[in-house]
């Protein structure tokens, strides 16, 4: 039987995943399929492990990418550092479809690393605000950190390293001018919703990420055009880190 991979989340409206890699596989003749897995719990990720054999490897999104660690067998030290996971490798023993080995990956730190450093500017992009602090955001720091960019946390309640929404002022707009978009918030179908940043205090040299891609442009993005900001959507970011995924599931 064929190779199996898939992607594990809740919901699963709209899978770049899927229609990235059953294209990969059509155009490359690679016989394998690639399914999305709605569970409403990360416990079921047993299930879906062993109810399916031939399954290699799991992407895994919004909400478990910090849930799954603990249902996990190892971890890289990437993403043992980052304390987030978006990759899961399958190793199986023969003939035993519950005997496995589960790896857990970061993906979306080279993704998001490798999307972003051509656009910063050292002279004026020396300080980033990260809204959300979900799993996403975890691997969006780290790459921060690696890039020599201090950032703060933007967030509707308050704590450690954070601002909250209602704090933002022009001064700090000001200063912190790399704006990343690390949470769900206007992702399709919700294309009229934004984070609630002051935008009429963006200005031209501000650059910001949305690590949404659908719809391709965001109304936050759109709002920061208007003022003049550079722009950029999650695109990249997710072609990398999938074929970052096709490379740990096939090495």
């Amino acid at each position: 039987m064929m190779n199996t991979y898939g992607l594990i989340g809740f919901p699963l409206k709209h899978s770049f995943s899927a229609k990235f890699f059953t294209e990969k596989f059509k155009r490359e003749n690679i016989d394998a399929k690639y399914l999305n897995f709605e569970i409403e719990n990360i416990r079921q990720i047993k299930e879906v492990v062993s109810a399916n054999p031939n399954l290699k490897g799991l992407n895994v999104t919004i909400p478990y990418k910090e849930q799954v660690i603990p249902f996990l067998d190892e971890l890289s030290p990437e993403a043992e550092k980052i304390g987030a996971v978006n990759v899961i490798k399958i190793d199986r023993k023969p003939n035993d479809r519950y005997d496995y080995h589960l790896k857990g990956y970061n993906t979306d730190y080279p993704g998001f690393k490798k999307s972003i450093e051509p656009l910063i500017k050292p002279d004026i992009h020396k300080k980033a605000l990260v809204l959300g602090t979900g799993g996403a955001s975890k691997a969006v720091v780290q790459a921060l950190d690696d890039l020599g960019i201090d950032w703060k946390y933007v967030s509707r309640t308050p704590g450690e390293n954070k601002f909250i929404y209602e704090e933002l002022t022009p001064e700090i707009i000001n200063n912190y001018r790399i704006i990343i978009n690390a949470s769900p918030v206007g992702t399709f179908p919700n294309v009229n919703e934004c984070p609630a940043i002051p935008y009429p205090y963006l200005t031209g040299n501000h650059l910001l990420y949305d690590l949404v891609y659908n719809p391709k442009e965001t109304l936050f993005l759109k709002k920061g055009k208007a003022h003049g900001a550079t722009v950029k959507n999650g695109e990249e970011m997710l072609l990398i880190q999938a074929q970052e995924a096709w490379r740990i599931w096939t090495t």
